[in-house]
């Protein structure tokens, strides 16, 4: 068991406990050699005995370990304790995107701040996709979201290479955020990336996720077969240019979609770039009378 006080190969010197995952404990810790305060992922006890945790994993250290990019939680370090594998990632002091759109009162931003959050999303995936990598599990609980305005990318616990075949018939990563290929037991491809990007920007425009349903089956069928809707027929006043990008990006068919991450981040720029779209609009009786 860790205890606060514990020191990890003499090194690491825990703190606090920050979080408890489903698959690892995660610890704040002071790096005694660096003198910086660091995020310890720890694999729980319970998790070893099946060898695709451990995997996993392993598969996460060794992917992140391997990215260097601002819009990325750094990996610094990797090891063992007692059996248990374990990472030191870079302390990233700010809330998720999800406790953000939790914390506000529409659970959705501005489309002004959606487009600056998918910038930058944008902009690490198609780093990430340069070094061969596909992140399959890209939703706003796996998106750190700091005080600045600024966007991290977490959890590269499912990710694989681009030239890697699928194994086995279960389906990684979160149903409402996941690719119609992938639901159909198709390999990922930066094309699924994009798809869930598409559904992460339709979710802090509009406050919900395009498909829902009694359970994951029946959000999984809406992803293969059902109509997508457009984003401002939910939400009035989202500018029609980005209904266009996540229509774009959320094609049944993957040819059909962006050909790049960065495609899709371009046409975020210039949609940015039409300021008139990002006005706020006012009622009748604000422009006669002058209300906020």
């Amino acid at each position: 068991m860790i205890r606060i006080g514990d020191k990890i190969d003499g090194r690491y010197h825990i703190t606090s406990r920050i979080a408890h995952g489903g698959m690892a404990d995660i610890y704040e810790a002071i790096d005694l050699v660096s003198r910086k305060t660091v995020a310890l992922k720890i694999m729980r006890e319970d998790m070893l005995d099946n060898k695709d945790n451990v995997s996993r994993f392993s598969k996460e250290c060794f992917a992140a370990a391997s990215l260097n990019n601002p819009h990325i939680v750094k990996v610094y370090d990797n090891g063992e304790i007692d059996g248990r594998p374990y990472m030191v990632n870079e302390y990233v002091k700010g809330q998720t995107l999800r406790d953000k759109l939790n914390f506000t009162s529409i659970h959705r931003l501005s489309p002004r701040e959606a487009c600056e959050v998918m910038e930058q999303l944008t902009s690490g995936i198609q780093y990430v996709h340069e070094h061969g990598i596909v992140h399959r599990d890209i939703k706003p609980d796996n998106l750190f979201y700091l005080p600045d305005g600024s966007i991290k990318i977490a959890d590269f616990g499912i990710s694989s290479s681009t030239d890697e075949k699928e194994t086995g018939d279960a389906i990684a990563g979160t149903v409402y955020y996941t690719a119609p290929e992938i639901l159909m037991g198709g390999q990922a491809t930066p094309q699924s990336d994009i798809y869930s990007m598409g559904i992460v920007f339709f979710e802090i425009l509009t406050g919900r996720v395009p498909f829902e349903g009694k359970n994951a089956q029946d959000v999984a069928v809406a992803h293969i077969k059902s109509h997508f809707p457009e984003p401002s027929r939910i939400q009035p006043g989202i500018p029609k240019a980005l209904d266009r990008i996540i229509i774009t990006a959320c094609r049944k068919r993957q040819n059909e979609r962006y050909k790049s991450a960065k495609e899709m981040h371009d046409d975020i720029v210039a949609a940015l770039s039409n300021n008139e779209d990002f006005k706020e609009k006012k009622s009748f009786l604000a422009r006669i009378f002058g209300f906020k």
